[in-house]
């Protein structure tokens, strides 16, 4: 009966037998084949420029339509590219592509490869959370519900408007003793606040605020801003000089800041790889980098493509990090726990 069992696998051509043949067919057909090292050039060399793009994107000028943050906010989606390559070489049996495609597929995996896992873990003194909560949401008061149901201690949102204020204020007045508005951005906490001013990003009106949440593990000075929008024009490129300059002015002030423990909230406009943040990133550390699960992308809602929304902080350690479900919002929420 065995013996009948194997002759059947064998004739049928559905056994893992044949499937080994069939594969070991392929292999030697590509050793006889001259020309698997002459096709494929041009994919080879499409390859050879997506991985120059992802080795040396700081490199790439800034000067025309800001191509280089562009590229840099959407840095992780390129690696998509690098399958399609790999099946065109396959395709084409050329051994010249798939040599070559393996190239950013190394470096993708060497810069984003560790975001994949889950990097998360227990306990915790403070949770944050932040959200841009869009200045036409219909629902203020569900979205105020929705963010507080993620159990955070304190609460940033942005993009506040003076009419959704007191609806926001009275759906978080039951969670949350302690808050400020200033301007456009607010913090609702469970413990008191103390220092709370604006911050002063250049704009000529307030979209950043600077508090300090004395918790019971010690006080934290936290900041909550919602940098300028940056826009994706035909005629001008990646329009993101406001941006910027708020960076820069928002990075100085936390260079400034005396408490040892800073925490920021908030809307960026930016990911972590956009070199037009550095003044932020250089002196702080992203939550969902260091202890999230995934890329952690929070716009569009929708579709989520980027991290714009962002949780960083300094002299605090961050054991996880994570979204939130979808508000009516076109962000979704994040939030973090930290160990002070």
């Amino acid at each position: 009966m065995a013996q009948a069992y194997v002759t059947e696998t064998d004739s049928d051509g559905s056994g893992p037998g044949r499937q080994g043949s069939r594969f070991r067919r392929l292999i030697q057909g590509w050793r006889g084949d001259r020309g698997i090292w002459r096709r494929g050039l041009v994919t080879a060399g499409v390859a050879l420029l997506l991985a120059l793009v992802m080795l040396f994107h700081a490199q790439i000028p800034n000067g025309v339509g800001n191509l280089g943050s562009l590229i840099e906010t959407f840095l992780p989606w390129l690696g998509i590219l690098v399958p399609v390559l790999l099946v065109i070489g396959f395709v084409r049996k050329s051994a010249t592509a798939l040599i070559a495609a393996l190239l950013p597929a190394v470096i993708w995996v060497n810069s984003f490869g560790g975001l994949i896992y889950d990097k998360s873990g227990t306990g915790g003194d403070l949770t944050v959370a932040t959200h841009n909560v869009n200045a036409e949401n219909g629902d203020p008061s569900g979205t105020a519900r929705d963010v507080a149901a993620s159990g955070a201690d304190v609460v940033a949102l942005e993009e506040l408007t003076a009419g959704a204020v007191p609806t926001y204020e009275k759906a978080l007045a039951g969670t949350y003793k302690y808050h400020s508005v200033q301007g456009t951005v607010g913090l609702w906490s469970k413990y008191p606040l103390t220092g709370t001013k604006p911050v002063d990003i250049k704009l000529g009106w307030t979209r950043a605020m600077r508090t300090t949440v004395d918790s019971p593990k010690g006080k934290v000075a936290v900041y909550v801003a919602h940098m300028p929008s940056v826009r994706v024009k035909l005629d001008a490129g990646f329009t993101a000089n406001q941006r910027d300059a708020s960076a820069d002015a928002l990075g100085e002030a936390i260079a400034d800041e005396q408490n040892s423990k800073i925490v920021l909230l908030g809307d960026l406009n930016g990911t972590m790889n956009d070199r037009a943040l550095n003044t932020i990133t250089s002196q702080m550390r992203s939550t969902q980098g260091a202890a999230g699960n995934g890329f952690g992308f929070s716009w569009p809602a929708s579709f989520p493509m980027a991290r714009i929304d962002q949780i960083m902080v300094k002299g605090v350690e961050p054991l996880s990090s994570w979204t939130l479900p979808k508000t009516p919002s076109d962000h979704l929420p994040i939030a973090a726990r930290l160990e002070l």
